[in-house]
């Protein structure tokens, strides 16, 4: 059963906040606390040494704050999906790091049952976000008429992006569709070059917010 626990890395600057967490966590029969960092700096270097499948970042830090820390980790490739959990509600704050590469973004006042479940959905491979958090994404407007470039997909295009907006891997959705893996491998590039997307976290969010999907 090792292999099915969630390896979780904790990132947040208050000592007292990650001691609760992992308290709590410790208690999940598959979640696993591997590391801790105190900024976003230290949790990309966690995130790079113990390659975690999740990390639960805060947003606001000294020095390395977790949007930067999130893109730093998208420029290394590092695979882990990142779960924000933040006490900072703004739009100001939600958009930018879900931009940035964040799988989901929950509060602090999470329920913990709820957080736990917030961590094997991320982990799963779904877009997760709190429901004033997905309103205040929907109520962006988008630069350069984002609804136009769908237009520019094929129908098959379309198909694969409403399986990863459910949250399916490439392979399943392989499977789903009957094609290779690098054959949807290819979508997938299509995809984002064509909606001008860095990834397929914001694949997922664009295509919630167009009615694809999820």
């Amino acid at each position: 059963m090792a292999e099915d626990v969630i390896r979780v890395v904790l990132v947040d600057d208050h000592q007292v906040v990650r001691r609760g967490l992992r308290t709590f966590l410790e208690v999940q029969d598959d979640i696993e606390v591997v590391g801790e960092a105190a900024d976003g700096a230290e949790g990309v270097e966690r995130a790079e040494e113990l390659r975690p499948d999740v990390v639960l970042m805060d947003v606001k830090m000294p020095g390395m704050d977790g949007i930067e820390a999130l893109r730093r980790l998208r420029e290394l490739e590092n695979p882990a999906r990142v779960l924000i959990v933040t006490s900072f509600t703004e739009q100001r704050t939600v958009v930018p790091a879900l931009r940035a590469g964040a799988a989901g973004y929950v509060y602090k006042d999470v329920d913990p049952d709820a957080l736990a479940g917030a961590i094997r959905s991320v982990h799963a491979g779904h877009v997760l976000l709190q429901p004033e958090v997905a309103g205040a994404l929907l109520s962006q407007d988008e630069p350069g008429g984002g609804h136009g470039r769908g237009n520019a997909l094929t129908e098959r295009e379309r198909e694969v992006l409403a399986l990863i907006a459910d949250g399916r891997s490439n392979r399943e959705i392989a499977r789903a569709l009957v094609l290779s893996e690098k054959t949807v491998k290819t979508h997938v590039s299509n995809i984002l070059m064509k909606l001008d997307l860095a990834d397929r976290t914001q694949a997922a969010l664009w295509a919630v917010r167009h009615g694809i999907g999820a």
